[in-house]
C-alpha cells in the first residue's frame, strides 16, 4: 500500500510539473486564438502588426516570457484601463523585445529598444499611459518607428475586422 501511495504521489508531481512547463512554453495559439490588428502611422508610412492582448492579470505578468522567437509583425499588447504608469522587467524572457510605452491620445511616449533578456531592471515611460506594446527586439528601429508616432488598434486600426465581438471594447480611436 506503501509503495502505491508513494507511486501515486509521485505520478501526480510529474504530471503537475509537465502541465505548468508546457503552459508557460505555449505559444500564442495555445493561449489565444484571436490576434488584434495594431497600426502605426510615422513619417515613414503606416505599418500593421497583429498581436496578442494580455488582458487579465495572469496574462500581463506572464507576457513574452519563455518564447524563444517572435514574427517580425506580430507582438503584445498590454492595455492599460486606467491609464498608469506601467513597469516592465524582462525576467524569464528569452528574446530581447522593444517596449513601446503609448500616450492616451495614441502618440509613442517613450520607446525602449532591445531590452536585455533575463533584466530585472524596470523599464518605464515614467508618465501614465493607456498601453504598452512589445515587439521583437529592433523591429522599431528597422520600421523608423519613434515617439510621437500614432498608433491604434482593433476597428479603429483595420475597419470591419473583428476577430472577435467580445474584443469591441479594445478598439483604441485616438483622435488626429
Amino acid at each position: 500500500m506503501r509503495i502505491l501511495s508513494a507511486l501515486l504521489i509521485a505520478l501526480l508531481a510529474a504530471c503537475s510539473q509537465t502541465a505548468h512547463k508546457a503552459e508557460n512554453t505555449a505559444g500564442p495559439s495555445a493561449r489565444q486564438t484571436s490576434l488584434l490588428p495594431l497600426v502605426i502611422r510615422g513619417a515613414k508610412g503606416e505599418h500593421r502588426f497583429d498581436v496578442e492582448v494580455a488582458l487579465n492579470p495572469g496574462d500581463q505578468e506572464r507576457g513574452l516570457m519563455f518564447r524563444k522567437s517572435l514574427a517580425a509583425d506580430s507582438g503584445m499588447l498590454f492595455p492599460m484601463e486606467p491609464p498608469r504608469t506601467a513597469s516592465f522587467w524582462m525576467k524569464d524572457t528569452l528574446i530581447p523585445l522593444d517596449m513601446l510605452f503609448i500616450h492616451t491620445d495614441g502618440t509613442i511616449a517613450f520607446i525602449k529598444a532591445m531590452t536585455q533578456p533575463y533584466s530585472r531592471e524596470p523599464v518605464s515611460a515614467g508618465v501614465p499611459v493607456a498601453a504598452v506594446l512589445e515587439l521583437a527586439g529592433g523591429r522599431a528601429a528597422e520600421l523608423g518607428i519613434r515617439e510621437g508616432d500614432r498608433v491604434r488598434w482593433g476597428n479603429c486600426a483595420v475597419p470591419g475586422t473583428r476577430p472577435d465581438e467580445a474584443w469591441d471594447r479594445l478598439d483604441f480611436c485616438p483622435a488626429p
